[in-house]
């Protein structure tokens, strides 16, 4: 399997890159939904949540590390910020390879509307 966010891993794409190590990369979205709209993705592909095993748990560990530092680093970690891990079609998942949004920038409001 291989997908978009592998061919930014592997340098065949080019990402505006705020953060790399030997476990994750993050960048910024090319379709940003706030002021801050930075993805986190662990280097090893894991299509979902469903497919998380506990040798994923160092690099799924660093996500939250990860956006923690970039949060801070966007002078966004004060006012606060939103991270979301969509799983699936109807969680919303569009791209097949696990990855955090962190965004913030503004007043993010309620999570989900309300019915």
């Amino acid at each position: 399997m291989s997908t978009v966010f592998s061919k930014i891993i592997a340098g065949e794409i080019p990402a505006d890159i705020v953060y790399e190590d030997e476990l994750v990369l993050a960048f910024r979205d090319i379709a940003p939904s706030a002021p801050t709209h930075i993805l986190i993705i662990p280097k090893r592909e894991i299509a979902t949540v469903n497919d998380v095993s506990a040798a994923d748990e160092a690099a799924l560990g660093r996500l939250f590390i990860a956006a923690a530092k970039i949060a801070a680093e966007e002078g966004i970690a004060q006012d606060g910020y939103r991270l979301i891990v969509n799983c699936n079609r109807h969680g919303g998942q569009e791209v097949f390879h696990l990855h955090m949004h962190l965004v913030g920038g503004r007043s993010l409001g309620p999570m989900l509307a309300r019915k």
